[in-house]
C-alpha cells in the first residue's frame, strides 16, 4: 500500500512527525460525511492541522468502500461496534455525520469530542490550550459556534442563499457512488428537508413570507403559534461578523498566531456558506477579513512553525458579548426547559419531540420572543460549561470575566 503523504512535506510533515503519525497511509483513518455539513468541515481542518492521513467519505470513496463504512457506522449506531469515544449517555444522539473510523477499530463521533480525543494522542499543536482560562474560552466559544452559529448558517443557507445555493446538487454529486448516477432524487429530496428543519433549526419565518420564484418546497416556513425569528438571527450574524472582523484586523487567530479549537469551530460555520453564493457575498461585504480567514482556513493553510502565543486580548470582547447576548441565555432556558420536561416524565427530546409538538417551550432573546423544543444535548454541553467554570479559580474566573460586557457576567449564569 503506498504511503499517503497528502501534503506532509515541509512544515507538515514536520507537524506529522511530531505527532507520531509518520508513515500512515491515507486508508488508515476515514472520516466520514459532508462537506455540506460544518462539523465535517471542522473536522476535516482539525485533523489535516494534527497531520492525520485520511480518506473523506463518501466523497473520495467507491461505491464498496462506502457500503462497507456505512454499515460500519450502522452498527455502531445500533450499539452493535463499541465505541471509543465519547461516552454514550441517554442525553445523546448520533448525528447523521462526521465519524473518525480508525484502523484498530477506533470508532469515534461528535467533533469536539474528536478534539479531545486528538489532543490526548496527538499532543503536538493543541487544539485545546493548558492554560485553564484560555481553555475555558475556547470551550465556550466552540459550543456558541455549535449549538448557536448552526442556527445562523443553516438560515443564510436556506433562507438569504434559497435561490442560488447549490446544496442538494453537492450532496448528490458526493453520493453519485453509492446512488448510482441518481442525483435528482437525492437534490430533490435533501433540499426540501433541510428547507424543512428550519423551524426546528430556529428559522422561523413570518406568515405569509415568500421568496419571489422560488418553488414551495424551497420557500422558508412559518410556523403556526411560533414567533418568527428571521431577524433575531440575521441580527446576531451580522455582529459576529463585525466582531470577527475586529479581531482579525489585529491577529490571525482567535487567540493569537495559530489557530484553536474555537478557530475551527467558527471557521466550520461561517465555511459552510463561502459555497453559498448570496450568502457568500454578504459575508464578503460584510467582513472581508473574516472572509478571508475562513477561506484560509478552508484551504488548510496553517502556519505550523509559529511559537503558540494563545492570550485573551481585548479584541475578543465583541465576540464575547455576542455569546453573552443570545448563546448563554439561550442555555439557561434551555436546561431550565429541559429539567422541567423531564420532571414531568417527558423522555423524548431535540428533533423527535419537536416533530410531535412536544417540550416546547417559549422564551426570549436580545428582547425577541421565540419558541422552540428542548434539546437534551445542549443541557449536557451546558452542564460541562458550568462544571468548568466552577473548576477555574477566583483569579481564572476573574482573568474571563474581565474580557465580559459588565453587565453579562458569566458567573450569574453558571456559578
Amino acid at each position: 500500500m503506498p504511503v499517503f503523504t497528502l501534503s506532509l512535506s515541509g512544515a507538515n510533515a514536520r507537524r506529522a512527525e511530531r505527532a507520531g503519525v509518520r508513515g500512515m497511509t491515507k486508508n488508515d483513518w476515514i472520516v466520514l460525511g459532508s462537506e455540506l455539513s460544518p462539523f465535517t468541515l471542522k473536522l476535516l481542518a482539525m485533523r489535516h492541522y494534527k497531520g492525520l492521513p485520511c480518506r473523506h467519505l463518501p466523497a473520495e470513496g467507491g461505491w464498496l468502500e462506502n457500503i462497507r463504512i456505512n454499515l460500519r457506522k450502522m452498527r455502531l449506531v445500533r450499539g452493535r461496534l463499541p465505541l471509543t469515544w465519547p461516552e454514550f449517555t441517554d442525553e445523546d444522539e448520533f448525528p447523521l455525520v462526521p465519524f473518525l473510523f480508525g484502523p484498530q477499530g477506533e470508532n469515534l463521533y461528535d467533533s469536539t469530542a474528536i478534539a479531545e480525543w486528538l489532543d490526548q494522542h496527538f499532543a503536538s499543536l493543541a487544539l485545546i490550550p493548558p492554560d485553564p482560562a484560555l481553555a475555558f474560552c475556547v470551550r465556550l466559544l466552540d459550543e456558541f459556534a455549535d449549538e448557536w452559529m448552526l442556527y445562523l448558517v443553516h438560515h443564510y443557507r436556506w433562507k438569504v442563499s434559497a435561490a442560488d445555493n447549490t446544496a442538494g446538487a453537492r450532496l448528490a454529486r458526493e453520493l453519485r457512488t453509492i446512488t448510482l448516477g441518481w442525483r435528482w432524487p437525492v437534490e430533490y429530496f435533501f433540499s426540501a428537508r433541510q428547507v424543512r428543519r428550519l423551524p426546528y433549526l430556529f428559522s422561523v419565518a413570518p406568515a405569509g413570507f415568500t421568496i419571489p420564484g422560488l418553488p414551495r418546497n424551497r420557500q422558508p416556513p412559518s410556523c403556526a403559534g411560533f414567533p418568527p425569528t428571521h431577524a433575531l438571527l440575521e441580527g446576531s450574524y451580522r455582529r459576529i461578523l463585525l466582531a470577527l472582523e475586529e479581531i482579525f484586523s489585529q491577529q490571525a487567530c482567535l487567540f493569537g498566531k495559530i489557530p484553536t479549537l474555537a478557530d475551527f469551530s467558527i471557521y466550520a460555520q461561517v465555511g459552510m456558506n463561502l459555497s453559498d453564493p448570496s450568502a457568500d457575498r454578504f459575508i464578503a461585504d460584510t467582513a472581508p477579513r473574516t472572509h478571508a480567514w475562513a477561506a484560509r482556513m478552508h484551504r488548510h493553510a496553517f502556519d505550523s512553525a509559529v511559537t503558540p502565543d494563545f492570550e485573551l486580548r481585548s479584541s475578543l470582547k465583541p465576540l464575547l458579548a455576542e455569546v453573552c447576548r443570545v448563546y448563554v441565555p439561550l442555555m439557561q432556558q434551555n436546561a431550565a426547559a429541559y429539567e422541567r420536561f423531564r420532571r414531568q416524565g417527558e423522555t423524548r427530546f431535540n428533533e423527535a419531540a419537536f416533530n410531535t409538538g412536544r417540550c416546547l417551550y417559549d422564551g426570549h432573546l436580545d428582547g425577541m420572543p421565540f419558541r422552540t423544543v428542548a434539546k437534551s444535548f445542549q443541557a449536557k454541553t451546558w452542564r460541562r460549561l458550568c462544571k468548568a467554570w466552577k473548576a477555574l479559580s477566583p483569579a481564572e474566573q476573574a482573568r474571563v470575566e474581565a474580557f465580559l460586557p459588565a453587565n453579562h457576567g458569566l458567573g450569574q449564569y453558571l456559578g
